[in-house]
């Protein structure tokens, strides 16, 4: 693709170039590499500086506490100054939005690692904090269930922006968070690597951006047509995090936690002081048969009895004054667009007709939630590049009015292309894996499988047979004219010896919170990673200078 000229409207950015402000924080950035290097006993002219990359891959709570633990190995070890991105995705993302809370943060890591494992060791955001934050989202735009997800059993919540989180003189390396545009995903069409800086959010590959603060707002052909709020902290972390985004497998497991949710809620209230069920009892139980009969659908099971069963006890609710506002209908569950369809309209037609009767607290939350889960929005904004005419651009992202962000760890579980732009002129690439696969290089193989399709620099990667069960802690894939790329996978035989199955196995994506135990050995593990490599990494930096020098001398 060739790149065009900006749009005049100062928003939309058609060009594979750094954004000005994010090339002079690079620029500044890499003269205090120079003298991180240069405390190290690496010495080297400006010119000579590398461009590392830090990536933490996805992986829940795994990946949040994993990544926290190498920052703060890799800050003692005085190599966190030598890097000039730091880039995350999933839930790498929420260690990274958790930091960047705190200006400088790399510069009092220790205490800001201690803060946030207080937080993730300590209640969760209250029922009632959630669902007021939650009402402040559009349905139509909400990042859906997610969002709720993330609401009821993850940190405070964090309405600053990510614009207010930078400054321009910050001394921490330049963030960048990753996400996917799902349609280009599902039809393999266009370019799905998506990208949010302080500055700008777009899409990496095609070289077209829009400025974050603008990122939702509704533009056609170029031009802003209508003002939305920047998006806060928490929607962002719930879009990077929305891995349940994509399938309906995922839909099965979601709506069976919130029947099982809502079973146990029963359950204790059956077993406690109320001697007969109330009418919210029965709201819920409304609520209930609306899950099961959703999740019937996704299992291709006849639901005429619970609806059957929804259709008496709203009118015993409302003492036979229940309007039956959905009409009877046979469904024919082997048309199954049909069948979600009229699905998504019963249930937001049984949640509406109860809410005229009911309007006690938490119905309102468990009603958006199940609302939310039948209509399936994840991450829906306007798409900034609508009705453009522009070249450079794939058709298919020109075509819609709205665009779905999701989890980028749906595709690829690390962030690479983030940081292979070609003008970002990254060097060496230092990538934290925190993933579950069963292949623990995963990652790194399908990078350079994609890579070699879209004639995108990147090493050979070549791994001993015996490895791929007991990997080792540090791998280098290097080669001509390519980044050189480190991968390390956050369990191996070296840090973890003969626990390594165990240590696997005690700590899954989809899981409760950790303890505060299991958080402090997942540190601990994690930080042996770096510790166990710390010269390594020297050398590599070494010789990405070498590089350098050799290619600016020919």
């Amino acid at each position: 693709m060739s790149a065009s000229k900006p749009q005049e409207s100062g928003s939309i950015r058609i060009e594979h170039s750094l954004n000005k402000k994010e090339k002079e924080f690079v620029d500044n950035r890499r003269k205090e590499v120079l003298q991180s290097l240069k405390k190290l006993q690496i010495h080297c002219s400006e010119n000579e500086v590398p461009n590392i990359a830090l990536l933490g891959s996805g992986g829940g709570e795994r990946a949040m506490v994993g990544l926290l633990g190498s920052l703060d190995q890799l800050q003692k070890a005085g190599l966190l100054d030598c890097v000039l991105y730091l880039s995350g995705v999933s839930g790498s993302t929420w260690c990274m939005a958790s930091l960047y809370q705190e200006p400088d943060w790399s510069t009092k890591l220790e205490t800001v690692k201690d803060k946030i494992i207080e937080r993730l060791s300590g209640p969760a955001v209250s029922w009632g904090d959630a669902y007021d934050k939650l009402k402040k989202y559009p349905t139509e735009q909400a990042t859906s269930v997610d969002v709720q997800n993330r609401l009821i059993s993850s940190p405070p919540i964090d309405e600053h922006t990510l614009s207010d989180q930078w400054d321009q003189k910050s001394k921490d390396p330049f963030p960048i968070y990753t996400v996917i545009d799902k349609k280009c995903k599902q039809s393999n069409d266009g370019d799905p690597w998506f990208e949010f800086t302080p500055y700008e959010a777009g899409y990496s590959l095609t070289g077209a951006f829009v400025e974050t603060s603008s990122f939702g707002s509704k533009f056609e052909n170029g031009c802003k047509i209508e003002d939305q709020p920047e998006i806060d902290m928490l929607y962002l972390q719930a879009l990077c995090g929305s891995v349940l985004a994509d399938g309906d497998e995922d839909k099965k497991f979601l709506w069976q936690r919130i029947k099982d949710f809502f079973h146990n809620f029963l359950l204790i209230r059956e077993t406690g002081m109320f001697e007969e069920m109330s009418k919210e009892d029965k709201c819920l139980q409304v609520l209930m048969d609306l899950v099961d009969m959703n999740l019937s659908l996704l299992n291709g099971i006849d639901l005429s009895a619970l609806d059957e069963s929804i259709r008496t006890k709203l009118n015993e609710l409302t003492g036979g004054k229940h309007q039956q506002v959905i009409q009877k209908k046979k469904l024919n569950l082997t048309d199954k667009e049909a069948a979600k369809q009229y699905m998504k309209q019963y249930t937001e037609d049984v949640c509406n007709d109860l809410s005229h009767s009911f309007s006690f607290w938490p119905f309102g939350l468990w009603k958006r939630i199940v609302i939310c889960m039948a209509q399936w929005i994840w991450g829906s904004k306007y798409d900034f590049l609508y009705n453009m005419k522009d070249k450079a651009v794939p058709p298919a992202l020109l075509e819609s009015e709205t665009r779905d962000y999701i989890d980028g760890g749906l595709l690829l579980n690390s962030p690479y292309f983030s940081v292979l732009r070609e003008e970002r002129d990254i060097d060496l690439i230092i990538s934290l894996d925190f993933s579950d696969n069963n292949d623990p290089f995963t990652t790194v193989k399908k990078a350079a499988e994609t890579c070699g399709k879209l004639n995108i620099p990147f090493p050979e990667v070549n791994i001993p047979s015996e490895e791929v069960k007991k990997p080792k802690d540090f791998y280098v894939f290097n080669g001509q004219n390519v980044p050189t790329v480190i991968h390390i996978p956050l369990f191996n035989v070296v840090n973890c010896g003969d626990d390594f199955e165990e240590r696997k196995e005690k700590y899954h994506t989809f899981q409760g919170p950790y303890s505060a135990e299991m958080i402090t050995e997942l540190i601990e593990v994690a930080e042996k990673n770096i510790t166990n490599n710390r010269e390594k990494l020297l050398d590599q930096i070494r010789l990405a200078i070498w590089q350098k020098n050799t290619v600016n001398n020919e």
